[in-house]
């Protein structure tokens, strides 16, 4: 009988007509790779293995450990490719590109445009001081362009973070990671073990799950919104409920942030889901006040995104 294994597909693996070359990052539901296709175009791949139900045997192959555990994990399954499809049909330049979804191994990958810059968390760490509220309204406003379309679809990210969030070169943002992502606006409780990030997933996430809606992901942004502000991870929202102790981003950022800002991003992290804005636009709307202009499409860059720029480039 074969040794179960947690493990990640081997580096130089062939998986179809992609080439692993390294791991870049495993989570409680899958692993996510570096790959090259035969054009030799770099691609990253979201394999399907959630830890608490499936593991891996000898020569590469995904198995359920138990007879129990079969049909959540024929559950997930049919979730990950329903969602890997909904994302495909997302053609948005904020949101990361699925190119192609098939089944290998007895269960199931996604491969997605790889995007190079770096993360808003390494872009957060790279100051010495809060991010600017410009930056902020900015990239924010940008980034719920691709979130809204997200929710069009009856998709839930349910992990936004600041790792989860890449600042490309040209400082545009792109929303990555879509492995907790859950058909949650149409769809039943998931069957499967809740995953999230303390201090960044909403009160709802670990309490009663079908209270999850696009107000779920609010409270997210605001909880990013509020990790520029004091480059921390905020308390977590399960510590919260018990006793609150966050600083509310008003009292916080008073010299920092305008009171607008300030109380956007508090209105996002309110426990009660019915006290956070209800929707992307309606938190769209809000930070776009007070925005500045955008410079014309000639006009030379102004020095915060310059700024921004040479950070991203560093160590590319």
């Amino acid at each position: 009988m074969s040794t179960l294994n947690n493990r990640s597909l081997s580096i130089g693996y062939q998986l179809h007509q992609y080439k692993i070359k390294k791991v870049l990052s495993a989570g409680g539901f899958s692993y996510v790779y570096l790959a090259s296709d035969e054009h030799h175009n770099t691609v990253a791949i979201k394999e399907f293995l959630p830890s608490a139900l499936a593991l891996r045997t000898e020569g590469d192959k995904v198995v359920v450990p138990t007879v129990e555990a079969s049909g959540s994990f024929r559950h997930g399954l049919k979730c990950f490719f329903e969602e890997g499809r909904a994302l495909a049909n997302i053609n948005h330049k904020n949101i990361v590109r699925v190119v192609n979804f098939f089944r290998a191994n007895e269960t199931v990958y996604m491969v997605m445009q790889y995007e190079r810059g770096k993360s808003l968390q390494e872009y957060i760490l790279s100051n010495n001081e809060p991010v600017s509220e410009n930056f902020v309204r900015r990239v924010f406003t940008e980034l719920l362009n691709g979130l809204r379309e997200v929710h069009t679809q009856k998709l839930l990210h349910l992990d936004i973070k600041p790792a989860n969030i890449y600042i490309r070169l040209d400082g545009s943002p792109v929303l990555l990671d879509f492995g907790s992502a859950r058909q949650t606006l149409t769809d039943a409780i998931a069957k499967l073990p809740p995953s999230y990030t303390p201090g960044f997933a909403s009160p709802e996430q670990y309490a009663d799950r079908k209270l999850l809606g696009p107000w779920s992901d609010i409270y997210s942004i605001g909880a990013t919104m509020y990790s520029c502000l004091t480059r921390a991870t905020p308390q977590a929202a399960n510590e919260r409920t018990k006793n609150d102790t966050l600083v509310p981003a008003e009292k916080l950022g008073k010299a920092i942030y305008s009171e607008n800002l300030l109380k956007i991003i508090d209105s996002c992290l309110m426990l009660d889901h019915l006290k956070r804005p209800q929707s992307i636009y309606a938190l769209q709307k809000s930070l776009q006040h007070d925005l500045p202009p955008l410079p014309p499409a000639n006009e030379k860059k102004s020095g915060i995104m310059n700024r921004i720029i040479n950070i991203l480039q560093k160590e590319l």
